[in-house]
């Protein structure tokens, strides 16, 4: 039963804001999903089912849906915000405009924004001012969660209180909430990891194995590590699950939209014409420029995202990178 008698909005109706919102409804929450399109909403609610982004899990009548976004929170307490990165800034204008004052937001988006650097909880805030806000993250493909295979969390906040009663509020049998106090260690995991993640996809692509994987995981963790040791994030955030765990599970899995972009462009494939053929949304895409970015600003040596950078935006051959990569100057593990 539920800890209180929320009412939820999930601003989102991709593959992962509709898993939550058919976990939250079965959990007994009152739950509504908003999508920015009415058309294909009208096509989910007859069908129950979000055909395009989670096929075959079917979506229980207590969920409700819109795409009137003040309607989704003038009715809720708890506001999930589940929408790609690259479309967070547009959705929180239109946030702006409602009636979200005292809501506790929390925040499942992964990514840094391109434009100012900032990661999603410094947009939100910098868009709704201080507000009670958390940051939902982990090893978490949408599809298992939705087909109930066990799967771990984290839920960050600057204030234990909100971390603790949002733990309540999403665990479940399945899925196992623990609490972190480190929100920006939390949200470079969830971010990096997909430019490494576009990494190991390409060597799969490629054709390489399990050596080049394990490389590409273990130095990429380094690179997490060290992004965040610079922009004071807790060490020990990064081998835990919301980055080691995210890591691994983004960079092999088959459901990975990251490892799959990845994949096709170490087959060739130019990345406009990979992205062109995806209803889904791919983060690492547009988080490598953000990181990249933010790497020369800082200072930090990160290797493997800017290789990462240069075949996506550079136009630089697959194996050219990893060539490049493997005969840079030899130094130290550690």
């Amino acid at each position: 039963m539920p800890v209180k008698p929320y009412s939820i909005g999930v601003i989102g109706d991709g593959a992962w804001g509709t898993t939550l919102a058919v976990l939250l409804a079965e959990k007994g929450y009152s739950v509504t999903l908003w999508g920015a399109f009415p058309e294909y909403l009208n096509d989910v609610i007859l069908r129950r089912e979000n055909y395009k982004f989670l096929p075959g899990i079917k979506i229980p009548p207590t969920v409700s849906f819109s795409s009137d976004i003040s309607h989704v929170l003038a009715a809720t307490d708890l506001v999930v915000l589940a929408v790609p990165s690259q479309y967070l800034p547009a959705v929180l204008k239109k946030i702006k405009e409602c009636q979200y004052k005292g809501k506790p937001f929390v925040s499942v988006v992964k990514g840094i924004d391109p434009l100012t650097l900032m990661t999603m909880s410094q947009l939100i805030e910098s868009a709704l001012g201080r507000i009670p806000l958390a940051v939902l993250s982990g090893p978490t493909i949408a599809i298992e969660v939705a087909k109930k295979i066990p799967t771990t969390a984290v839920v960050a906040s600057k204030d234990p209180a909100l971390a603790k009663e949002l733990q309540e509020i999403f665990s479940c049998g399945y899925f196992r909430i623990y609490t972190n106090s480190d929100v920006r260690g939390v949200e470079l995991c969830g971010s990096v990891k997909n430019v490494i993640a576009l990494a190991c996809g390409i060597c799969d692509g490629l054709g390489f194995g399990t050596n080049t994987k394990a490389a590409l995981l273990t130095r990429g963790l380094v690179e997490m590590t060290r992004l965040g040791r610079k922009l004071h994030a807790k060490s020990e955030t990064f081998v835990g699950l919301t980055g080691l765990g995210d890591l691994a599970t983004t960079c092999f899995s088959p459901n990975s939209r990251n490892r799959s972009v990845g994949y096709e462009l170490g087959k060739g494939r130019s990345i406009k014409d990979i992205l062109s053929s995806m209803d889904s949304v791919a983060e690492g895409v547009h988080t490598a420029k953000a990181v990249h970015g933010l790497a020369k600003k800082l200072g930090i040596d990160m290797p493997i995202t800017e290789a990462v950078y240069k075949v996506v935006y550079k136009g630089k051959s697959a194996s050219t990178a990893v060539r490049d990569l493997m005969t840079r100057t030899l130094k130290k593990e550690l």
